[in-house]
């Protein structure tokens, strides 16, 4: 790491394997408890087609591909955050549209719980280091000329 990288930037980038891990983390922890889940959606089947082994394996399926979706979604942040904190402002530009799809994937899931929270809300605060007026000189612009 330069010695020239901005401690906001350096911050930036634990922040955002902090998230990494806490988004990984808190989809692991459904998927291992995912009988709490899946009993959840058996008790508020309306459907009757839907038996309950369908449920469990749908469940499973659907739980399975949300950790494998937070382990890339983890590893793209660390990826890009990497790249920020080696000066590339379009690293930051991708971060931003990550953290929004992220939060957006919550809504529309409607997941809660805290363990949830977390990872976004250290994506939140990794993002707005990242925008800081001090920072902005260590994110130059593509095709400009310094005097």
């Amino acid at each position: 790491m330069s010695d020239e990288t901005p401690t906001e930037v350096k911050v930036s980038f634990w922040l955002w394997v902090a998230a990494a891990v806490f988004m990984v983390a808190a989809y692991l922890s459904l998927f291992i408890l995912r009988q709490h889940f899946i009993d959840e959606q058996v008790k508020n089947n309306v459907d009757p087609k839907a038996t309950a082994d369908k449920i469990a394996s749908g469940a499973t399926y659907f739980l399975l591909a949300m950790l494998i979706g937070a382990i890339v979604m983890g590893c793209l942040f660390v990826l890009f955050a990497w790249k920020a904190r080696e000066g590339t402002r379009s690293a930051r530009t991708v971060l931003t549209g990550l953290l929004i799809a992220t939060v957006l994937f919550l809504i529309f899931i409607k997941l809660n719980g805290l363990a949830f929270l977390f990872g976004p809300l250290f994506g939140l605060i990794a993002l707005l280091l990242m925008y800081l007026p001090k920072v902005q000189p260590y994110f130059p612009k593509v095709g400009r000329q310094l005097p």
